[in-house]
């Protein structure tokens, strides 16, 4: 999915990832957890209004079911847990994991996720 709101996906399946190298040498399949970089940061308010109303996304971390999970992140959180380096981004970080729903309908959700933010 092409998003003018997106910075760059981070999944080692595409080619621009650090690492793709490895990915291609060593799995011959992938799975459907992935982040991606917005160009802007969120205010607390827009990062809300973003997660608080997606229909099939849910917010929470993925311990390897079959529900589409959604969270985000700003980059000064992910630097305090991130001790070895910092974060090279400015932008808020969207952590999704695609479950079994149909992938019409999760493109449409995160679309209008997408849409709030404009």
């Amino acid at each position: 999915m092409n998003r003018p709101e997106v910075a760059r996906v981070n999944h080692p399946a595409v080619a621009q990832c650090p690492g793709h190298e490895y990915f291609q040498r060593d799995f011959s399949g992938s799975s459907g957890l992935f982040s991606f970089v917005l160009k802007k940061r969120l205010s607390d308010e827009q990062l809300a209004h973003f997660l608080d109303n997606f229909t099939l996304f849910h917010m929470a971390y993925s311990w390897g079911g079959f529900e589409s999970l959604i969270l985000a992140n700003q980059p000064e959180e992910l630097n305090e847990i991130r001790p070895a380096g910092k974060v090279d981004f400015t932008g808020t970080l969207v952590r999704v994991h695609i479950g079994l729903e149909a992938v019409d309908d999760l493109i449409a959700d995160l679309e209008a996720g997408f849409a709030r933010i404009g």
